[in-house]
């Protein structure tokens, strides 16, 4: 065989081996089902790029008047299809299927008019490529305005940009050097076909190395969420608390002039909700309180699960009375909310301990202030709210209030 049969083969095997790598990661993370769309864009590439360049030539026989070409553009326009909804299925964004239906039917009908009525080679090329840059345009199109894309995703909005310049310019360009293809028999040896062999396979390798970096990137971030939270609660756990909390002091210690309050809530009489009614029921309770805090936090406090039954929120900027305010909204949890999903009597309570602190304070400090606050608050009965350094006001004797009454009147 010719060593033109062996290159006429480059982008058929490497739509497939891309294929295949997708697939693999396709069948790891199969809910992710743009993986999987990547996977069929690239297998029908290959196909397609098998049927033009070496079926049609090597194998099989052309069909009358180069009506091949009209399966093998097919295909090219599905690849098309099957690569945007990957990438726009990447951040989550619909194509608009009735443009990509719209174009695709108006290259296809081209394709048969510049074969059929009126033969020009010139005008087939123009009009899948046209067909393609248009998708691929879309796809800019949708995913620029996306906000905090990482490296990834922004490279990945540059090759999709050359690969739009590369179908939209480039055959204008080459027509336009080179001239009209006239001869179909010759278009193999053409200037266009030899362009064509040269920035498929790269822009096809560093489109698909880039989306793979980013499925990567997507996969060690997860990893990282799930290594930092507590599966029970959805809140971190005790070591993506400490670091969250710790990175949030740091950032303190470096300007800021506002306090910071931590508190620190513990579930009363835990154990013998354990030994009452079961560990799954105690596993609910910690799973529904942990509800109830991730619905009271802003995205500027941290939260966690620190132990078993024990809580932690970090408030940046707020002073001891509005952390207070804030104590008592979580401890006032709505459990009859809930009531269908605890055994019927169970009304668990939680005891909160708050402290303050200016920047400076490191974790460690706050923490054992707002523990001695939680003690002071288990020994006054559970079921409330404590602040370290300050003492709770008694409540005024009925005879006091009388005795203010009187000297009012």
């Amino acid at each position: 065989m010719s060593a033109e049969f062996f290159i006429m083969l480059l982008n058929p095997g490497i739509g497939a081996l891309l294929a295949a790598a997708f697939l693999m990661l396709w069948l790891n993370q199969r809910d992710k089902l743009y993986i999987l769309f990547a996977t069929a864009a690239y297998a029908m590439t290959a196909l397609a790029f098998f049927l033009q360049d070496v079926a049609f030539q090597y194998i099989a026989s052309p069909l009358p008047g180069n009506a091949e070409r009209f399966f093998s553009n097919t295909g090219f326009l599905l690849s098309g299809w099957f690569l945007v909804m990957a990438v726009l299925g990447r951040f989550e964004l619909r194509p608009s299927y009735w443009l990509l239906a719209t174009v695709s039917l108006i290259a296809l009908a081209s394709l048969a008019w510049f074969m059929l009525v009126q033969p020009s080679v010139a005008g087939r090329v123009l009009s899948i490529n046209a067909a393609l840059g248009l998708m691929m345009l879309m796809i800019v199109v949708k995913t620029a305005p996306v906000p905090n894309k990482h490296l990834a995703d922004r490279i990945l909005l540059w090759i999709t940009i050359l690969a739009t310049a590369n179908s939209l310019v480039r055959p204008v360009l080459i027509l336009w050097l080179a001239g009209d293809l006239n001869n179909a028999n010759d278009f193999q040896h053409s200037l266009y076909w030899t362009t064509v062999q040269f920035t498929q396979p790269l822009i096809s390798v560093a489109f698909a190395l880039t989306l793979m970096v980013a499925i990567a990137m997507d996969l060690i971030g997860q990893l990282r969420h799930e290594a930092r939270t507590d599966k029970l609660s959805g809140l971190l756990n005790r070591g993506g608390f400490e670091a969250a909390a710790e990175a949030l002091l740091k950032r303190g210690r470096a300007g800021s002039s506002l306090p910071v309050c931590l508190i620190i809530a513990d579930l009363d009489h835990f154990k013998q909700i354990n030994d009452t009614f079961g560990h799954s029921v105690g596993d609910a309770v910690i799973g529904l309180f942990g509800r109830h805090i991730a619905a009271m936090t802003s995205d500027k406090m941290i939260a966690g699960r620190i132990g078993g039954e024990e809580f932690a929120v970090l408030l940046p900027g707020h002073e001891i009375q509005a952390a207070r305010l804030f104590a008592e909204s979580l401890r006032a949890c709505p459990w009859g909310y809930w009531s269908g999903m605890l055994p019927g009597g169970l009304t668990p309570s939680v005891s909160i301990g708050v402290c303050a602190a200016w920047p400076g304070a490191d974790l460690y400090s706050l923490m054992r202030n707002a523990d001695e606050a939680l003690y002071d608050a288990k020994r006054a009965g559970r079921d409330q709210v404590r602040l370290f350094g300050i003492k709770p006001s008694p409540a005024p004797s009925m005879t006091a209030a009388i005795s203010r009454i009187r000297v009012k009147s």
